[in-house]
């Protein structure tokens, strides 16, 4: 397959030196991102402080990520982290004894299993479905887990840890013919697949930043459909939640309509800067580019793997994986800092290296570094 970034991937100095595959957990800077992240301190430097200007970036900042997702803007907020994001939809949610439960996959990030044992003390029951050897989980196993008490289903688009891609509509139809939300963390597919939450018919979708967003930690985005919205009273709340958060009235825990009720304190400022640069990136390439692109990168690791004998824990279909390829080793950290001796940044993750490269990556970049892998796997 052609590679068509090259421009683009000029724009990434680390790449003139190493070969950055770590997208799963974090994509390399880009000049744009770095400027975006000198604007920020620059204006403070010489203004003191911009509030107009930094709530005008983090409101374009959302614009961004809602066009990512195919979703407006108005139905997007942010917070620090998906943990986070997960904790204020469980904080606005009523367990009752005919309907309180919330359905995990076994295979979500490990912190949201927390957020959803957290509300069991206010009586939530949770149930997690399995996943198979190959760490995955069939669509029987949901269909099974959901029924009549559930409120709440909890599923990773993409699996962190080996790729592992859901059919996130197919479990959204389980989950509304029950009377359930649908909860989907998209830490590992937004910027990497193509998604639109209205046609999947997602009612909260998260994201963090520093993935294949292209920006660095501390700052997520969810979208909410917004009917769901004016019907939730989250508790985790704060004054960007109120209806006029400027008159600093103490006393009125009044909700701003829609998404803005899930604001809660003070935006973080200077990772929206970094964030709405990549996702401009990201945008003005197209995710009808970037996403097949990646497809094809990823079919190219499962060829290499299997060329080259390595145990691989990502589904060997190319069509339910994603960019993340995940190859079994004896001792993860140990070889993840011995390629990056060798100039390939990878990501460890348990018993696994993943390898998962982005759009500036090149098919020979992701080749080479399965080659060093298989030098070092065990």
């Amino acid at each position: 397959m052609t590679f068509n970034f090259e421009s683009q991937r000029a724009l990434f100095p680390i790449l003139a030196k190493k070969a950055q595959l770590s997208s799963c957990s974090q994509s390399a800077l880009s000049m744009p991102v770095a400027q975006a992240i000198t604007d920020y301190t620059t204006g403070w430097l010489e203004r003191g402080m911009d509030w107009a200007g930094w709530m005008e970036t983090v409101h374009a900042a959302k614009a961004e990520f809602a066009r990512l997702i195919h979703a407006e803007a108005k139905d997007i907020f942010v917070m620090s982290c998906v943990s986070d994001i997960a904790s204020s939809i469980g904080s606005s949610m009523e367990f009752t004894a005919e309907k309180n439960g919330i359905v995990v996959g076994e295979i979500d990030f490990p912190s949201l299993g927390h957020v959803w044992l957290a509300h069991e003390r206010k009586g939530a029951a949770v149930q997690f479905v399995k996943a198979d050897d190959n760490h995955c989980i069939d669509l029987q196993s949901y269909q099974s887990a959901i029924d009549d008490r559930t409120c709440l289903v909890s599923v990773s688009h993409v699996s962190y840890y080996n790729g592992f891609i859901q059919d996130i509509r197919a479990i959204a139809d389980i989950a509304h013919k029950h009377d359930a939300l649908m909860f989907v963390d998209a830490y590992q597919s937004v910027g990497a697949l193509q998604i639109d939450v209205v046609r999947d018919r997602i009612d909260v979708l998260a994201c963090g930043a520093q993935k294949f967003l292209l920006g660095c930690p501390g700052i997520a985005f969810a979208y909410i459909r917004p009917e769901l919205a004016n019907t939730l009273r989250p508790s985790n709340t704060g004054w960007f939640g109120r209806v006029n958060p400027f008159a600093f009235d103490i006393r009125a825990l009044d909700y701003a309509p829609g998404a803005p009720r899930f604001d809660t304190g003070t935006p973080p400022m200077v990772n929206a800067y970094a964030v709405r640069a990549g996702m401009q990136l990201l945008n003005s390439l197209g995710m009808d580019k970037v996403a097949p692109y990646l497809a094809h990168l990823s079919s190219v690791a499962l060829q290499e793997v299997k060329r080259l004998g390595l145990r691989c824990a990502s589904p060997d279909n190319p069509a339910i994986k994603a960019s993340n390829t995940a190859v079994y080793v004896s001792d993860s950290l140990g070889v993840e800092y011995k390629m990056a001796q060798a100039g390939f940044i990878v990501s460890a993750r348990n018993d696994v290296i993943r390898i998962a490269p982005h759009f500036y990556n090149t098919e020979e970049e992701v080749v080479m570094a399965l080659r060093e892998l298989a030098h070092h796997a065990g």
